[in-house]
Order: structure tokens, then C-alpha cells, then sequence
């Protein structure tokens, strides 16, 4: 790291720290030629790359965005969006890539807009997942009442039970 003060090419690390929950790393440095201290951040950057091949920085506010929309008109406030937007935002960097795709951004979305709201998981998944139909819905939501109706059910019954021989 070139010093900030005199230029010279390298730097002595003093201090790290981790900052905003572990997603960047604050270190104070010294220059070993003027003496002087200085502070550098360093972040990781998580790039998306989308299906027509450009790859954009990672960004809470556009999850927030998209899934604001599927959100209009239902009882949902904007922290609830922002913990959400968190949530897929640590989902995506447990990858551990450093590039991801933008359809795994929106698997990674699928799930907590699901417990968050049933109508805007929906709407979220007919735009994400193409539906073409209303037998589209129909089976998105069978299967949503099939996880609840397995959620419900006491430990070890999970459907009638098999035939024996």
C-alpha cells in the first residue's frame, strides 16, 4: 500500500480490525520512510453477473427494489425489506465467490420473501420463474401448502403411512 503523504511503495500494518459486521477490514498502517500514520479499508466485492453477460457490483438497494414491487400494496414495512435484503446478501457471500450469478441472487430471495409474505413471494416467483399460466400458480401454490401442511404436522407423521411387503 503506497503511503498517502510521501508515496512510498510499502506500509506496515499496525492494526486490523473487522468492520460493518465482517464484511470490511479497517487497518491502521504506518510508512516506514515519513513515519506517518494512515487508515485503509478493505472490502470484498461481490460481483452479480446477469444473463446477458455483465457482471454489476452487488447491491442491497436494487434487492430492495425488486422486491418492493412485489411487495406493493401489502403489509409489509421498509425494515422488513431491509433485513431481507441483508439476508440474500449473506446468502450470496456464504458461496464464497466472488462472482455469482443473478439467478442465484434470486433463489436466494425466494426464500425469506416467502416467510415474509405469501402474496409477494408470488408475484416475486411469477416474474422470476417465468409462469406462464394460472396452472403455474395452481402448483406453486400446492406445493407451498404441502410444506405448511408438513411444517404442521407432529414429529414422524409426515403422510399416511407406507405399505408394508
Amino acid at each position: 500500500m503506497k503511503c498517502p503523504f510521501c508515496r512510498h511503495p510499502d506500509s506496515r500494518v499496525i492494526d486490523s480490525r473487522e468492520i460493518e459486521d465482517g464484511q470490511a477490514i479497517r487497518r491502521r498502517r504506518s510508512c516506514p520512510q515519513c513515519t506517518r500514520r494512515f487508515s485503509t479499508v478493505e472490502e470484498s466485492v461481490l460481483s452479480v453477473v446477469k444473463r446477458s453477460g455483465v457482471t454489476e457490483p452487488f447491491s442491497r438497494s436494487k434487492v430492495v427494489l425488486g422486491v418492493r414491487r412485489a411487495c406493493q400494496g401489502r403489509p409489509v414495512d421498509e425494515d422488513a425489506l431491509a433485513l431481507l435484503a441483508q439476508q440474500v446478501e449473506e446468502t450470496v457471500r456464504a458461496s464464497g465467490q466472488a462472482e455469482v450469478p443473478s439467478q442465484e441472487v434470486g433463489l436466494a430471495i425466494l426464500g425469506p420473501l416467502r416467510v415474509l409474505d405469501e402474496v409477494a413471494y408470488l408475484r416475486f416467483a411469477s416474474v422470476y420463474r417465468s409462469f406462464d399460466s394460472a396452472a403455474d400458480f395452481a402448483a406453486e401454490i400446492e406445493a407451498m401448502r404441502a410444506d405448511a401442511d408438513r411444517a404442521e404436522a407432529p414429529p414422524g407423521e409426515h403422510g399416511p403411512p407406507l405399505p408394508v411387503g
